[in-house]
């Protein structure tokens, strides 16, 4: 017998919680992909993508997935044979790396483990040294989906400006649009990515590339930029077609433009409001948790934590069994440990995530973390009791 028959609740970093508005948006039949109503629901479409950045700048719409929109980025301002300085705290920096290799572009790295986030003085310090300004681009994720580490981009703005380097600053907010603060032009950041899947609440398939003036000065000097990834004619379209370089991602649209009109109303500074709480509450019960057992956050500063994903240890054997037991008996999945290995657990079956990203509120945090709750009883996983009153405790005195 299983108590989980009755709505699933998908408690993974990305793809999100999907609103019924959105999903009953992208229930219709194709509409006319050359004029009419999808011409106009497109053209809405980029006012409210920028605002969700906070930016005035241009945002180019891609049929992609993240490491699309990682490539498009790329592709559009680095040639063959540049270099670019990332800044990693996680899996998904290192995979933008990855991207640029593979494209030819060479990677100067700086690893700051997957614990804490990446110091700027230590990134200016890397910039003073390129005095022949080789280093075209900065690139450093908001927040890395793997760690869950926040990392402070206005900071690194600061050290490129105090180091007076030229470079593109390049943010990856994947997993933050919609989630954590995040202003573009406030931050001065020239070139931004993200995707449909997480705090803009739409399946995957859309990736974004929002791109400042002096990114398009950078493209406009580019030897070549192929017809598919260039973001000149998707950011400047005559025609619908040339939003997408094709055919349009018609229901789609139609799920981003609810989703959109969901932010909107809410308004971004609720947002992230409603995003802190619900994170403070989940860390509440994991510290609580831990008092008397193994689960730890991975990030120890609540300040260097995402408000849309919290990666946890709690080690073997006990991860694996959390995990299924939750999601067999509750109908709760947590998300995977990914890329969170240690010489002692290769896979990092010892970790797993909690995703509180988009289409969340108090009771689904709740049931979630209730879920755990009864997972660690019913496992005999080693814990600290209270954690649901803790949680409760920071959501009901908000």
């Amino acid at each position: 017998m299983t108590l989980k028959n009755g709505q699933q609740y998908l408690a993974i970093p990305g793809p999100s919680v999907m609103p019924e508005a959105v999903l009953r948006a992208m229930h219709r039949s194709a509409p006319n992909i050359y004029e009419g109503e999808l011409v106009e629901v497109t053209e809405s479409l980029i006012p409210d993508l920028r605002l969700v950045a906070g930016t005035k700048h241009h945002v180019a719409i891609y049929i992609a997935n993240g490491h699309g929109a990682w490539e498009a980025a790329l592709a559009n301002v680095l040639n063959e044979g540049g270099t670019v300085l990332v800044a990693a705290t996680g899996r998904f920096g290192h995979g933008w790396a990855e991207m640029a290799r593979d494209l030819g572009i060479k990677t100067k790295v700086v690893d700051f483990g997957r614990k804490s986030p990446f110091d700027a003085d230590r990134l200016e310090k890397v910039l003073r040294e390129d005095t022949d300004h080789k280093i075209k681009a900065v690139l450093a994720t908001h927040v890395d989906t793997s760690s869950g580490v926040l990392n402070d981009i206005p900071a690194l703005r600061a050290a490129m400006n105090a180091a007076g380097h030229p470079a593109l600053l390049m943010a990856d907010c994947i997993a933050s649009l919609g989630c954590d603060r995040f202003e573009m032009d406030a931050w001065g950041v020239d070139v931004m990515v993200a995707a449909s899947q997480k705090g803009l609440m739409t399946p995957p398939g859309l990736g974004f590339v929002y791109f400042s003036d002096k990114a398009a000065e950078a493209r406009k000097a580019m030897a070549r930029v192929s017809r598919y990834w260039d973001w000149e004619p998707r950011a400047n379209p005559d025609y619908l077609y040339q939003y997408f370089g094709g055919t349009a991602p018609t229901h789609h649209l139609y799920g981003l433009r609810v989703a959109l009109d969901m932010l909107k109303e809410e308004g971004m500074e609720n947002v992230w409001r409603r995003h802190d709480v619900l994170a403070r509450a989940i860390w509440a019960a994991c510290d609580t948790w831990g008092q008397d057992g193994p689960l730890t956050i991975n990030v120890a500063d609540p300040a260097h934590r995402s408000r849309a994903v919290t990666s946890l240890r709690i080690g073997l054997p006990y991860g694996p069994r959390l995990r299924a037991w939750t999601e067999q008996n509750a109908g709760v999945t947590l998300g995977i440990g990914l890329g969170m290995f240690e010489k002692d657990d290769p896979k990092g079956e010892g970790f797993f995530r909690i995703g509180h990203m988009g289409h969340v509120n108090p009771q689904m945090v709740m049931g979630a973390l209730g879920a755990i709750d009864m997972a660690f009883k019913a496992e005999g996983i080693p814990h600290g009791t209270g954690a649901l009153e803790a949680a409760a405790q920071v959501i009901a005195t908000r």
